[in-house]
């Protein structure tokens, strides 16, 4: 059974049945699902458990019962009831609510939208932002222009057909669809015409000019003293999202300027913008955009930060204090053929990554500001503590740490101590008891220690342990560095030329995931560092 979250919700039983029935509760929480993105409520399960009573029996007219309760109580909601068994014996009613296609709400008038695991209502003007975000004809799926899809550029269609037949994320039955039926399934094309979205992906320039709200990206570099001294600019609309964001990376050289740290004997070479970062950052620009608004995306690159300024609000339900726990999809046929491209992971996870590649090198966290009509990223160049890059990298290798714990003992090495309630604020959790996942094992482990009790709780990275790396950690090759594992794949390959992916995986070591090894043999090729001879299974690896 799942957890309760956006999508899930559980109740007793008491509250559908007998004098304890709270049906204007129950239909708060089919409003909020279906002004989201759908929902199940699992009715007959008690709160805190994954499975019903055994021996509970559901009346058999109460599916009778909540769909008409529930159509009394509401409006543009639709609940699918189904009596299920579970394995232990006990019933439950899995109900079941669609997205809505109209605003959905309670017949006195009220509004709600799932938000995490809350049913949260919408007043005032957010009831109109509610309504606009909810037409019954998203922006992706319209097509206003009547562009044939035979006038779609060839060059693009092809490669956006090649990456989605290649990339492991899209299922088999998929991959093998004819091309017009590839354009249907991800919604870039409908009754022989391109979408907006297959015009924003698939067009040609001039197509997309005419939409009139295809993404434009400005660059514009500042002086200490705020003068502008270096602006590109990307607005012909000759490039496709994905495309628009290789071209931004490629010809910004300010985002492969490096620098160098003392390390030891040695000096390490740090980006001032990591890859990473950027990339997500526009992804997440492009994608969670408004598409039904004007303005460009700027990026303001100043000495000491980088600003990403996106037109629009936040999802209605996202805010700044909440956006590491909240996932609200605004153009979920965008995102979903990002994530079918491997240009991004899955929803709500970009900037779990930003604070976790940020916090392991050392720099703040990024800040989050939204306006009245704009949303602005800001992450900084500087590096706080050095000596926290080697830290959490160690910790890592040694405890295979999770993503919410290199960004908890990130927080903390760059700090002298956090109180509970400090560190539950900086993660965005709503109380202290919600740290447990987050620092569990970091005090298991002594990589934090603790002081104090309750919300007075102080948590702190030992400075000798920072300094020194002295802790405990087993060696072995599953936690072998990128650049050792690119290395010992080259060296392997020049030895035993035409060899396949299995071979070389066998020969370097069987611990490593072979997941891994292929990336890393993905990213060899693409530096020309390795040649690739036939096709699929069968491909053969040789130097160049």
């Amino acid at each position: 059974m799942s957890q309760e979250g956006q999508l899930l919700d559980c109740k007793s039983l008491r509250a559908v049945t007998g004098s304890t029935a709270d049906w204007n509760e129950v239909a708060k929480d089919c409003v909020a699902f279906a002004n989201a993105t759908g929902g199940r409520l699992l009715i007959g399960i008690e709160d805190g458990q994954t499975v019903p009573p055994s021996g509970q029996k559901i009346p058999p007219d109460l599916p009778d019962t909540l769909r008409r309760k529930l159509s009394e109580r509401t409006v543009n909601v639709t609940v699918l009831p189904d009596v299920v068994t579970a394995a232990s014996g006990g019933q439950y009613v899995e109900l079941r609510i669609p997205r809505a296609l109209a605003v959905a709400s309670t017949t006195d008038g009220r509004y709600f939208l799932r938000v995490a695991d809350q049913s949260k209502p919408v007043t005032g003007d957010d009831v109109m932002r509610l309504a606009s975000e909810r037409s019954t004809l998203p922006w992706e799926t319209q097509v206003s222009l009547r562009v044939s899809s035979a006038e779609a550029d060839g060059a693009q269609l092809d490669g956006l057909l090649h990456a989605l037949r290649m990339s492991d994320r899209v299922k088999s039955s998929v991959k093998e669809k004819s091309d017009p039926e590839l354009l249907s399934h991800y919604l870039l094309a409908s009754e022989g015409h391109l979408t907006h979205l297959g015009l924003l992906c698939l067009g040609r320039p001039a197509q997309r000019a005419r939409l009139a709200t295809a993404p434009v990206v400005q660059f514009i570099k500042y002086d200490a003293h705020g003068q502008k001294v270096n602006k590109l600019v990307w607005d012909d609309h000759a490039l496709s999202p994905m495309s628009l964001i290789e071209a931004v990376w490629q010809q910004v050289p300010d985002f492969r300027e490096r620098y160098e740290l003392p390390d030891g004997l040695y000096r390490q070479s740090v980006p001032a913008f990591d890859e990473i970062v950027v990339r997500e950052l526009l992804v997440n620009a492009l994608v969670h955009r408004p598409y039904t608004q004007r303005g460009d995306i700027f990026l303001n690159l100043h000495p000491d930060r980088l600003e990403i300024v996106n037109p629009g609000l936040l999802p209605l339900g996202v805010t700044p204090q909440n956006v590491l726990h909240t996932t609200v999809r605004r153009n979920e046929h965008l995102a979903r053929l990002f994530h079918d491209l491997k240009l991004m992971e899955r929803e709500g996870s970009g900037i779990d990554k930003i604070y976790e590649v940020l916090l392991s090198q050392g720099r703040p966290a990024p800040e989050l500001i939204e306006t009245h009509d704009r949303v602005q990223v800001t992450v900084y160049r500087r590096i706080l503590k050095p000596e926290v890059i080697d830290f959490i990298a160690k910790a890592d290798q040694s405890y295979q740490l999770t993503q919410r714990e290199r960004i908890a003992l990130g927080l903390l090495a760059q700090h002298d101590a956090l109180t509970a309630r400090e560190l539950a604020a900086r993660v965005e959790l709503p109380d202290v008891d919600a740290l447990q996942p987050w620092i569990r094992r970091l005090l298991a482990w002594q990589l934090v220690q603790s002081v104090g009790r309750t919300q007075a709780t102080r948590y702190f990275v030992d400075p000798g342990l920072l300094r020194s790396l002295d802790f405990a950690g087993q060696t072995t090759l599953q936690r072998i560095e990128p650049h050792r594992l690119l290395a010992l794949i080259v060296e392997d390959v020049g030895r035993y030329p035409q060899s396949r992916i299995g071979e070389v995986h066998q020969r370097i070591g069987q611990e490593i995931p072979r997941s891994r090894v292929r990336r890393a043999v993905e990213q060899l090729v693409k530096d020309g560092r390795l040649a690739p001879q036939g096709v699929r299974s069968g491909t053969r690896y040789r130097l160049p």
